[in-house]
């Protein structure tokens, strides 16, 4: 897919040149929007329109890139530092939500929208430091009833394609035309729901620990497969529910979740959440074990999560996300998964990566599921970083072209 734009003025690309050394990688120029998607070209290939090539005098075709798959460049894997975001709000999505959204890191940059877990987990300062601040406009935002999102915890008009028409109106609301998608767990599920609903609208896709919302995942998980690896964090959770009432835990949780007593609430929230956050990395971490002893945090957690559940995330079939691969395919893609991830298995990575060979596929032998273990937070970083370097390349090749463009039209009138 190709987008017009309009060729900058032969005096701007003048400037930029006298300013620029030969050495320099340049950043996008105003208004030119590159995106990693491959339209089905062999790899290290591109297609643009130039001078009069099917295209008017004030219109150029948009530049089309894919890597070569003999790339071994090394890059960058260190988390960067925090930094603070320079705009934020709240944007009304319906009648009832009202989302907080941020943005951080280089205003004029390549925009990236980061899309959280759970559902209901919120955004956190750490998740701007997988992004190069100074080349990435980063957009976090809570999606309905999480973190700073109002109402909180709230279950009302909250589905999975409530939450892909919010992506697409905070696009809209910022005034991003296209944007690189990143999201990991649950938010693996929503970037690719999103994406494939606007595929026209993204540049890129980074996905970690798949979670593709099948009957066979929530099975591991919430039924007893992952209490084999993790017995002393499965009892506290299977305990609090009665014997006659343990053949479907989802169901269970989801009754006193939404009890009419807040208490019965804010209990059964802490031990969903604790649950999970004892099985998120590969060596537990007790400093994120502590988050499900916060009753906001926890309430709207456990009360989105469990939503979703057990509505099946609102998908029309279990096979949804991979039967819809088609629409995405020839995006720029990595998937990130830990080999021990408990939470969201291999298997749907695998699943995913036999669907969707184009998509690199990288295992980190040594983690489990969250973010921030050490080797996931570097393969992440270093994916940015890949796409940081591609989209510089494609961005310096458009301008050598242009420029090639105008010396063939200035030699034409001459």
């Amino acid at each position: 897919m190709f987008t017009s734009l309009p060729i900058p003025s032969s005096g701007s690309i003048t400037r930029f040149v006298a300013t620029n050394p030969r050495s320099f990688v340049p950043p996008l120029p105003p208004r030119l929007h590159l995106s990693l998607r491959g339209n089905h070209r062999p790899p290290g290939t591109y297609r643009s329109l130039c001078c009069g090539e099917n295209s008017s005098s004030s219109t150029l075709q948009q530049y089309s890139y894919m890597e070569s798959s003999k790339e071994s460049q090394e890059y960058n894997s260190n988390l960067y530092p925090h930094i603070e975001p320079y705009s934020s709000g709240f944007l009304k999505v319906s009648d009832i939500h009202a989302l907080y959204w941020e943005q951080s890191g280089n205003p004029n940059g390549h925009p990236v929208v980061f899309l959280h877990g759970g559902p209901g987990a919120g955004t956190s300062a750490s998740n701007r430091r997988f992004f190069d601040p100074e080349f990435y406009r980063i957009i976090l935002f809570d999606q309905r009833g999480a973190g700073k999102s109002t109402p909180h915890a709230c279950l009302e008009e909250n589905t999975t394609w409530d939450l892909v028409d919010d992506i697409e109106k905070l696009r809209e609301h910022l005034d991003i035309p296209e944007w690189q998608v990143f999201g990991g767990s649950w938010g693996s599920t929503l970037a690719l729901a999103y994406s494939q609903s606007h595929p026209d609208k993204v540049t890129g896709i980074i996905l970690r620990g798949i979670f593709l919302l099948r009957k066979k995942e929530l099975d591991w998980f919430y039924e007893g497969g992952a209490a084999a690896i993790f017995p002393d964090a499965w009892e506290p959770f299977r305990d609090f529910i009665p014997e006659n009432e343990r053949d479907n835990f989802i169901v269970a949780y989801n009754k006193r979740l939404n009890s009419d007593d807040i208490d019965v609430q804010i209990s059964a929230a802490k031990i969903w959440t604790t649950w999970e956050l004892m099985t998120a990395h590969l060596m537990q971490n007790e400093e994120n074990i502590k988050r499900g002893e916060d009753d906001n945090f926890s309430l709207a957690f456990a009360r989105i999560e469990n939503h979703y559940f057990v509505n099946k995330g609102f998908l029309p079939s279990s096979s949804q996300l991979l039967d819809n691969v088609d629409k995405i395919r020839h995006i720029k893609t990595v998937i990130v998964q830990g080999r021990y991830d408990v939470c969201c298995p291999m298997m749907s990575a695998w699943d995913l990566h036999k669907a969707w060979p184009e998509a690199e596929f990288k295992v980190i032998p040594d983690a489990g599921h969250s973010a921030n273990e050490p080797g996931i937070a570097a393969a992440l970083v270093a994916t940015n970083e890949k796409f940081k370097s591609l989209l510089r390349s494609a961005s310096l090749g458009k301008i050598r072209e242009l420029l090639s463009c105008k010396v063939a039209l200035v030699k034409t009138q001459c």
